[in-house]
C-alpha cells in the first residue's frame, strides 16, 4: 500500500502500512458518500430555518417522541463555521478508509450503526437521569461531544486501533504512539471536552462508541462471529482446555497444542 502525507504506521508483521488517504487503491464510494453527506448537512445546519437541528440527537427523544434522531445523529455535520470541521472530516476519511477495507462494506455498515445506535441509546439514558426534568419540550438539549462526525470518528479510531494495536501513528503528525494507546487518547480527550461542556450524556455516549468498536472488532465481528456468539464460543473453548488439562494430569495424556502461534491479519480475531 501507499503512504500518507504526515502519518506513518508500521505494519507489525513488518514492513508499512497506509492509513488510508492518498494511496493504496481508489476510496469507496460509500466514504465519498459518507463525506459529502456530513459537509451537506453541516452547511444546513448553519442556517437554523432549514430545520437540519431536528436531525441531531437531543432531549426532544424522550420530550417529543424524535426516535429517529437515535438512528440519523451520525450523518449530521456538527460544528460552527470553522475549519477546524475540515479537520475532522479529514480525520474520519484516513481512518475511515482502512476500516472499510478491513471489514467490507456490509460490516462496516453494521459496526457504524451499531455502535451509532447503543451509543445514542445510553447517552439518552443518562440525559435523561441527569437533566433537569422541568424542560419545555421546545427547549431540546443536544450532546455536542458525540454529535455527527465526532460519533464516527470515534468509532473508526477505536475500530483500526483494535485491529492494528502494534502500529505506530503520528500523533499530531509528530508524536508516535502505538495505535492501541489511542482507545485510552480517545476517552482523555472526551473527558477533556466534559470538564469543559459538562457534557455527560455526551462523554458517556462517546466512551460507549469506543468501547463497543473494541468489542466488535475483538470478537470478530467484521467476519463471521457477533459478540454474543463470540463469547458462547470463547466458553466453549475455556470448558474443553479446562477438561483437557484435568484429564492431562489424571491420566498422563499428552495435549498437542493448535494454531494458537498461527499469523492472522489484524482484522480477524
Amino acid at each position: 500500500m501507499g503512504t500518507v502525507s504526515g502519518v506513518s504506521i508500521r505494519d507489525p508483521y513488518g514492513g508499512r502500512i497506509s492509513l488510508g488517504g492518498f494511496g493504496g487503491g481508489p476510496v469507496p464510494r460509500d466514504l465519498w458518500v459518507l463525506l459529502g453527506v456530513l459537509f451537506a448537512t453541516f452547511s444546513l445546519l448553519q442556517f437554523p430555518s432549514t430545520g437540519i437541528t431536528y436531525l441531531l440527537l437531543s432531549s426532544a427523544v424522550w420530550q417529543r417522541g424524535f426516535l429517529w434522531q437515535l438512528v440519523t445523529y451520525p450523518f449530521i455535520g456538527f460544528s460552527g463555521p470553522s475549519l477546524w470541521f475540515l479537520l475532522e472530516l479529514y480525520i474520519l476519511f484516513i481512518f475511515g478508509r482502512d476500516v472499510y477495507a478491513g471489514l467490507g462494506r456490509r460490516h462496516f455498515w453494521r459496526l457504524v450503526l451499531t455502535a451509532s445506535v447503543v451509543s445514542a441509546l445510553l447517552a439518552v439514558a443518562v440525559g435523561f437521569l441527569s437533566l433537569p426534568r422541568g424542560l419545555p419540550p421546545e427547549e431540546a438539549v443536544f450532546f455536542p461531544l458525540m454529535e455527527g462526525q465526532r460519533v464516527l470518528i470515534a468509532i473508526f479510531i477505536a475500530a483500526f486501533a483494535t485491529a492494528n494495536r502494534r502500529a505506530t501513528i503520528l500523533f499530531m503528525f509528530i508524536l508516535p504512539i502505538e495505535a492501541r494507546w489511542f482507545l485510552a487518547i480517545e476517552i482523555v480527550i472526551a473527558f477533556i471536552g466534559f470538564l469543559q461542556l459538562r457534557d455527560l450524556a455526551g462523554f458517556v455516549g462517546f466512551s460507549a462508541a469506543v468501547g463497543y468498536s473494541y468489542l466488535y472488532i475483538r470478537s470478530g465481528g467484521g467476519r463471521r462471529k457477533g459478540i454474543l456468539r463470540d463469547t458462547r464460543l470463547r466458553f466453549e473453548k475455556w470448558m474443553i482446555q479446562s477438561k483437557l488439562e484435568r484429564m492431562r494430569k489424571k491420566r498422563g495424556f499428552r495435549v498437542i497444542p493448535g494454531d494458537r502461534d498461527t499469523k492472522r491479519g489484524p482484522w480477524v480475531h
